[in-house]
Protein backbone atom coordinates (compact mmCIF):
# COMPACT_ATOMS: atom_id res chain seq x y z
CA UNK A 1 0.00 0.00 0.00
CA UNK A 2 1.30 3.41 -0.97
CA UNK A 3 0.24 6.74 0.54
CA UNK A 4 -0.42 9.94 -1.38
CA UNK A 5 -0.80 13.55 -0.31
CA UNK A 6 -4.39 14.72 -0.42
CA UNK A 7 -3.97 17.50 -2.96
CA UNK A 8 -1.67 20.20 -1.60
CA UNK A 9 -2.36 19.38 2.05
CA UNK A 10 0.09 17.68 4.37
CA UNK A 11 -2.36 14.80 4.90
CA UNK A 12 -1.38 11.42 3.49
CA UNK A 13 -4.06 8.91 2.54
CA UNK A 14 -3.78 5.32 1.38
CA UNK A 15 -4.05 4.90 -2.38
CA UNK A 16 -7.12 2.74 -1.78
CA UNK A 17 -9.93 4.01 0.43
CA UNK A 18 -12.60 1.82 2.00
CA UNK A 19 -16.02 2.92 0.79
CA UNK A 20 -18.98 2.19 3.05
CA UNK A 21 -22.07 2.59 0.88
CA UNK A 22 -22.76 -1.12 1.45
CA UNK A 23 -22.78 -0.71 5.25
CA UNK A 24 -25.83 -0.31 7.44
CA UNK A 25 -28.76 -2.54 6.47
CA UNK A 26 -30.27 0.18 4.32
CA UNK A 27 -33.60 0.27 2.57
CA UNK A 28 -34.56 1.19 -0.98
CA UNK A 29 -31.60 2.14 -3.14
CA UNK A 30 -29.09 1.38 -0.39
CA UNK A 31 -30.51 -2.09 0.12
CA UNK A 32 -29.48 -2.77 -3.48
CA UNK A 33 -25.98 -1.51 -2.71
CA UNK A 34 -25.37 -4.11 -0.03
CA UNK A 35 -27.22 -3.52 3.27
CA UNK A 36 -24.51 -5.29 5.25
CA UNK A 37 -25.02 -6.21 8.89
CA UNK A 38 -22.31 -5.46 11.45
CA UNK A 39 -21.13 -9.07 11.47
CA UNK A 40 -20.26 -8.66 7.78
CA UNK A 41 -18.90 -5.13 8.11
CA UNK A 42 -16.23 -5.82 10.73
CA UNK A 43 -14.27 -8.37 8.62
CA UNK A 44 -14.23 -5.92 5.70
CA UNK A 45 -12.87 -3.10 7.85
CA UNK A 46 -10.27 -5.41 9.43
CA UNK A 47 -9.10 -6.70 6.03
CA UNK A 48 -8.71 -3.15 4.73
CA UNK A 49 -6.78 -1.95 7.78
CA UNK A 50 -4.57 -5.06 7.76
CA UNK A 51 -3.73 -4.31 4.11
CA UNK A 52 -2.56 -0.80 5.00
CA UNK A 53 -5.71 1.21 4.26
CA UNK A 54 -5.91 4.24 6.56
CA UNK A 55 -8.78 6.02 4.77
CA UNK A 56 -12.51 5.33 5.25
CA UNK A 57 -15.23 7.24 3.38
CA UNK A 58 -18.90 7.40 4.31
CA UNK A 59 -21.84 9.82 4.06
CA UNK A 60 -24.81 10.76 6.21
CA UNK A 61 -27.24 9.74 3.49
CA UNK A 62 -25.91 6.18 3.24
CA UNK A 63 -28.70 4.10 4.77
CA UNK A 64 -30.01 7.22 6.55
CA UNK A 65 -26.98 7.47 8.83
CA UNK A 66 -26.65 3.76 9.57
CA UNK A 67 -23.43 3.54 7.56
CA UNK A 68 -21.78 6.13 9.80
CA UNK A 69 -22.99 4.23 12.86
CA UNK A 70 -21.61 1.00 11.43
CA UNK A 71 -18.20 2.61 10.84
CA UNK A 72 -18.12 3.82 14.45
CA UNK A 73 -19.07 0.41 15.77
CA UNK A 74 -16.43 -1.34 13.65
CA UNK A 75 -13.71 1.00 14.90
CA UNK A 76 -14.82 0.41 18.50
CA UNK A 77 -15.28 -3.36 18.27
CA UNK A 78 -12.03 -3.93 16.37
CA UNK A 79 -10.10 -1.72 18.80
CA UNK A 80 -8.70 0.49 16.04
CA UNK A 81 -6.66 3.59 16.84
CA UNK A 82 -8.74 6.59 15.73
CA UNK A 83 -5.62 8.74 15.51
CA UNK A 84 -4.22 6.50 12.76
CA UNK A 85 -7.35 6.72 10.60
CA UNK A 86 -8.53 9.31 8.09
CA UNK A 87 -12.32 9.46 8.32
CA UNK A 88 -14.35 11.25 5.65
CA UNK A 89 -18.07 11.85 5.46
CA UNK A 90 -20.43 13.91 3.31
CA UNK A 91 -23.61 15.98 3.55
CA UNK A 92 -26.23 17.30 1.13
CA UNK A 93 -29.01 14.75 0.71
CA UNK A 94 -32.30 14.74 2.65
CA UNK A 95 -31.91 13.58 6.25
CA UNK A 96 -35.45 14.32 7.37
CA UNK A 97 -38.87 15.45 6.22
CA UNK A 98 -38.26 19.14 6.88
CA UNK A 99 -37.62 21.49 3.98
CA UNK A 100 -34.28 22.54 5.53
CA UNK A 101 -33.09 19.03 6.37
CA UNK A 102 -31.10 18.90 3.13
CA UNK A 103 -28.86 20.96 0.87
CA UNK A 104 -25.66 22.93 1.47
CA UNK A 105 -27.10 25.84 3.46
CA UNK A 106 -25.42 27.03 6.63
CA UNK A 107 -28.51 25.91 8.53
CA UNK A 108 -28.28 22.34 7.29
CA UNK A 109 -24.50 21.89 7.26
CA UNK A 110 -24.01 22.99 10.87
CA UNK A 111 -26.75 20.60 11.94
CA UNK A 112 -25.49 17.83 9.66
CA UNK A 113 -21.90 17.85 10.91
CA UNK A 114 -23.06 17.56 14.52
CA UNK A 115 -25.39 14.69 13.63
CA UNK A 116 -22.64 12.89 11.71
CA UNK A 117 -20.17 13.27 14.57
CA UNK A 118 -22.73 11.84 16.99
CA UNK A 119 -23.29 8.81 14.75
CA UNK A 120 -19.54 8.36 14.20
CA UNK A 121 -18.86 8.74 17.95
CA UNK A 122 -16.12 11.26 17.18
CA UNK A 123 -15.33 14.87 17.99
CA UNK A 124 -14.09 15.55 14.45
CA UNK A 125 -13.83 14.10 10.97
CA UNK A 126 -10.72 14.47 8.88
CA UNK A 127 -12.47 15.35 5.62
CA UNK A 128 -15.96 16.86 5.37
CA UNK A 129 -17.41 16.98 1.87
CA UNK A 130 -20.37 18.59 0.17
CA UNK A 131 -21.97 15.62 -1.60
CA UNK A 132 -23.16 17.57 -4.65
CA UNK A 133 -24.09 20.98 -6.02
CA UNK A 134 -26.92 22.85 -4.30
CA UNK A 135 -28.48 25.30 -6.78
CA UNK A 136 -30.59 26.90 -4.03
CA UNK A 137 -27.73 28.03 -1.79
CA UNK A 138 -25.24 30.82 -2.64
CA UNK A 139 -21.75 29.36 -2.86
CA UNK A 140 -20.43 31.93 -0.37
CA UNK A 141 -22.87 30.66 2.25
CA UNK A 142 -21.72 27.07 1.77
CA UNK A 143 -18.04 28.00 1.88
CA UNK A 144 -18.45 30.14 5.00
CA UNK A 145 -20.28 27.27 6.71
CA UNK A 146 -17.42 24.91 5.84
CA UNK A 147 -14.95 27.45 7.22
CA UNK A 148 -16.92 27.62 10.48
CA UNK A 149 -16.80 23.82 10.71
CA UNK A 150 -13.03 23.81 10.22
CA UNK A 151 -12.40 26.70 12.61
CA UNK A 152 -14.52 24.98 15.28
CA UNK A 153 -12.38 21.84 15.01
CA UNK A 154 -15.19 19.63 13.78
CA UNK A 155 -13.35 18.90 10.51
CA UNK A 156 -9.67 19.05 9.59
CA UNK A 157 -10.17 19.51 5.82
CA UNK A 158 -13.09 20.12 3.48
CA UNK A 159 -13.89 19.08 -0.06
CA UNK A 160 -16.68 18.63 -2.57
CA UNK A 161 -18.14 15.83 -4.64
CA UNK A 162 -19.82 15.72 -8.04
CA UNK A 163 -19.12 19.38 -8.86
CA UNK A 164 -18.31 20.75 -12.30
CA UNK A 165 -14.94 22.32 -13.03
CA UNK A 166 -16.36 25.85 -13.20
CA UNK A 167 -18.10 25.41 -9.84
CA UNK A 168 -14.88 24.28 -8.15
CA UNK A 169 -12.87 27.06 -9.79
CA UNK A 170 -15.40 29.62 -8.57
CA UNK A 171 -15.25 28.16 -5.06
CA UNK A 172 -11.46 28.34 -5.05
CA UNK A 173 -11.64 32.00 -6.01
CA UNK A 174 -14.09 32.71 -3.20
CA UNK A 175 -12.01 30.93 -0.55
CA UNK A 176 -8.94 32.91 -1.61
CA UNK A 177 -10.86 36.19 -1.78
CA UNK A 178 -12.34 35.86 1.70
CA UNK A 179 -9.60 33.85 3.42
CA UNK A 180 -11.79 30.79 4.01
CA UNK A 181 -10.79 27.17 4.54
CA UNK A 182 -9.53 25.93 1.15
CA UNK A 183 -10.96 22.98 -0.70
CA UNK A 184 -8.67 19.98 -0.40
CA UNK A 185 -10.30 17.52 -2.77
CA UNK A 186 -12.97 16.48 -5.22
CA UNK A 187 -14.71 13.13 -5.05
CA UNK A 188 -15.84 12.16 -8.54
CA UNK A 189 -16.85 9.26 -10.75
CA UNK A 190 -13.94 8.00 -12.86
CA UNK A 191 -13.36 4.65 -14.49
CA UNK A 192 -11.86 3.16 -17.62
CA UNK A 193 -15.27 3.47 -19.24
CA UNK A 194 -16.28 6.70 -17.55
CA UNK A 195 -13.64 9.27 -18.47
CA UNK A 196 -15.69 12.45 -18.81
CA UNK A 197 -13.69 14.18 -16.08
CA UNK A 198 -10.57 14.09 -18.25
CA UNK A 199 -11.94 16.89 -20.46
CA UNK A 200 -12.14 19.75 -17.95
CA UNK A 201 -12.06 18.53 -14.35
CA UNK A 202 -8.72 16.68 -14.24
CA UNK A 203 -6.76 19.56 -15.85
CA UNK A 204 -8.38 21.97 -13.38
CA UNK A 205 -7.52 19.74 -10.40
CA UNK A 206 -3.92 19.45 -11.53
CA UNK A 207 -3.63 23.20 -12.09
CA UNK A 208 -5.19 24.09 -8.72
CA UNK A 209 -3.64 21.27 -6.68
CA UNK A 210 -6.80 19.55 -5.46
CA UNK A 211 -6.75 15.83 -4.74
CA UNK A 212 -9.01 13.47 -6.69
CA UNK A 213 -10.92 10.77 -4.83
CA UNK A 214 -12.48 8.29 -7.23
CA UNK A 215 -15.88 6.72 -6.64
CA UNK A 216 -17.26 3.73 -8.56
CA UNK A 217 -13.89 2.85 -10.12
CA UNK A 218 -15.38 -0.40 -11.46
CA UNK A 219 -18.32 1.41 -13.08
CA UNK A 220 -20.92 0.00 -10.74
CA UNK A 221 -19.54 -3.52 -11.12
CA UNK A 222 -19.37 -3.56 -14.92
CA UNK A 223 -15.58 -3.90 -14.72
CA UNK A 224 -15.78 -6.71 -12.17
CA UNK A 225 -15.08 -9.25 -14.90
CA UNK A 226 -18.60 -10.67 -14.69
CA UNK A 227 -19.91 -8.71 -17.67
CA UNK A 228 -18.88 -10.00 -21.08
CA UNK A 229 -20.13 -9.39 -24.57
CA UNK A 230 -23.27 -11.49 -25.01
CA UNK A 231 -23.45 -12.33 -21.30
CA UNK A 232 -25.42 -10.71 -18.51
CA UNK A 233 -23.50 -10.27 -15.30
CA UNK A 234 -24.65 -10.56 -11.73
CA UNK A 235 -24.39 -8.24 -8.76
CA UNK A 236 -25.43 -4.65 -8.12
CA UNK A 237 -25.45 -3.43 -11.73
CA UNK A 238 -27.78 -6.27 -12.75
CA UNK A 239 -30.44 -4.71 -10.51
CA UNK A 240 -29.30 -1.10 -10.35
CA UNK A 241 -27.84 0.00 -13.69
CA UNK A 242 -25.72 2.94 -12.53
CA UNK A 243 -23.58 4.86 -13.39
CA UNK A 244 -24.60 5.04 -17.05
CA UNK A 245 -22.17 3.48 -19.52
CA UNK A 246 -21.80 2.68 -23.19
CA UNK A 247 -21.86 -1.12 -23.05
CA UNK A 248 -20.23 -1.75 -26.42
CA UNK A 249 -17.27 0.46 -25.49
CA UNK A 250 -17.27 -1.20 -22.10
CA UNK A 251 -16.94 -4.65 -23.60
CA UNK A 252 -14.02 -3.43 -25.73
CA UNK A 253 -12.29 -2.15 -22.59
CA UNK A 254 -12.85 -5.42 -20.71
CA UNK A 255 -11.37 -7.39 -23.60
CA UNK A 256 -8.28 -5.16 -23.60
CA UNK A 257 -7.91 -5.64 -19.85
CA UNK A 258 -8.17 -9.42 -20.21
CA UNK A 259 -4.85 -9.63 -22.04
CA UNK A 260 -3.04 -7.33 -19.62
CA UNK A 261 -4.54 -9.11 -16.60
CA UNK A 262 -3.31 -12.47 -17.91
CA UNK A 263 0.23 -11.12 -18.35
CA UNK A 264 0.29 -9.92 -14.73
CA UNK A 265 -1.47 -12.92 -13.21
CA UNK A 266 -4.15 -10.45 -12.13
CA UNK A 267 -7.90 -10.04 -12.47
CA UNK A 268 -9.83 -7.60 -14.63
CA UNK A 269 -10.94 -5.43 -11.66
CA UNK A 270 -7.36 -5.29 -10.39
CA UNK A 271 -6.21 -3.96 -13.78
CA UNK A 272 -9.08 -1.44 -13.84
CA UNK A 273 -8.01 -0.15 -10.42
CA UNK A 274 -4.31 -0.20 -11.28
CA UNK A 275 -5.05 1.96 -14.34
CA UNK A 276 -6.58 4.60 -12.05
CA UNK A 277 -3.75 4.32 -9.52
CA UNK A 278 -1.34 5.16 -12.34
CA UNK A 279 -3.07 8.49 -13.03
CA UNK A 280 -1.13 11.42 -11.48
CA UNK A 281 -4.26 13.36 -10.47
CA UNK A 282 -5.62 10.52 -8.32
CA UNK A 283 -5.02 10.72 -4.58
CA UNK A 284 -7.11 7.69 -3.63
CA UNK A 285 -9.51 5.21 -5.21
CA UNK A 286 -12.59 4.29 -3.18
CA UNK A 287 -13.40 0.58 -3.19
CA UNK A 288 -16.49 -0.93 -1.64
CA UNK A 289 -17.60 -4.52 -1.37
CA UNK A 290 -20.39 -6.78 -0.26
CA UNK A 291 -18.11 -9.77 0.25
CA UNK A 292 -14.69 -10.19 1.82
CA UNK A 293 -13.46 -11.98 -1.33
CA UNK A 294 -14.36 -8.93 -3.44
CA UNK A 295 -12.48 -6.57 -1.15
CA UNK A 296 -9.44 -8.83 -1.01
CA UNK A 297 -9.35 -8.93 -4.80
CA UNK A 298 -9.58 -5.13 -4.99
CA UNK A 299 -6.78 -4.72 -2.43
CA UNK A 300 -4.59 -6.84 -4.70
CA UNK A 301 -4.62 -4.02 -7.25
CA UNK A 302 -1.82 -2.36 -5.26
CA UNK A 303 0.50 -5.14 -6.41
CA UNK A 304 -0.26 -4.61 -10.11
CA UNK A 305 2.23 -2.17 -11.59
CA UNK A 306 1.28 -1.24 -15.14
CA UNK A 307 3.94 -0.05 -17.57
CA UNK A 308 3.53 3.23 -19.43
CA UNK A 309 2.88 1.21 -22.57
CA UNK A 310 0.11 -0.75 -20.85
CA UNK A 311 -1.50 2.41 -19.51
CA UNK A 312 -1.38 3.91 -23.01
CA UNK A 313 -2.90 0.75 -24.45
CA UNK A 314 -5.76 0.88 -21.97
CA UNK A 315 -6.23 4.58 -22.66
CA UNK A 316 -6.67 3.68 -26.31
CA UNK A 317 -9.14 0.89 -25.56
CA UNK A 318 -11.79 3.54 -24.82
CA UNK A 319 -10.47 6.68 -26.52
CA UNK A 320 -12.08 9.90 -25.40
CA UNK A 321 -12.96 12.30 -28.20
CA UNK A 322 -11.33 15.69 -27.74
CA UNK A 323 -14.03 18.27 -27.08
CA UNK A 324 -14.03 21.97 -27.89
CA UNK A 325 -12.22 24.07 -26.79
CA UNK A 326 -9.66 21.33 -26.14
CA UNK A 327 -8.82 20.71 -29.77
CA UNK A 328 -8.54 24.45 -30.43
CA UNK A 329 -6.31 24.98 -27.39
CA UNK A 330 -4.02 22.21 -28.62
CA UNK A 331 -3.90 23.71 -32.11
CA UNK A 332 -3.32 27.32 -31.12
CA UNK A 333 -0.86 26.50 -28.36
CA UNK A 334 1.38 24.33 -30.50
CA UNK A 335 3.87 27.09 -31.30
CA UNK A 336 4.17 28.20 -27.67
CA UNK A 337 4.52 24.78 -26.07
CA UNK A 338 7.98 23.91 -24.84
CA UNK A 339 9.14 27.50 -24.31
CA UNK A 340 10.67 27.98 -27.77
CA UNK A 341 9.74 30.47 -30.45
CA UNK A 342 10.40 29.88 -34.14
CA UNK A 343 10.91 26.67 -36.03
CA UNK A 344 8.81 23.60 -35.37
CA UNK A 345 6.74 23.46 -32.16
CA UNK A 346 8.15 21.26 -29.39
CA UNK A 347 6.30 19.23 -26.76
Amino acid sequence: MRYNRLGRTGLFVSELCLGTMTFGEGEGMFAQMGALKQADVNPLVKAAIDAGVNFIDTADIYSAGKSEQSVARAIRELGLNRDELVIATKALGPMGEGVNARGASRYHLLNAIDASLARLEMDHVDLYQIHGWDPATPIEETLRALDTIVQSGRARYVGVSNWAAWQIARAIGKTEQFGLAPLASLQAYYSMIGRDIEHEIVPMLEAEGLGLLVWSPLAGGFLSGKFRRGQEGEGRRAGFDFPPIDRDRGYDAVEAMDDIAASHGATVPQVALAWLLAKPAVSSVIVGARKLSQLEDNLGACDVQLSQEEVARLDGADPRPVQYPGWMIDRQGAFRRGGKVGGEPTD
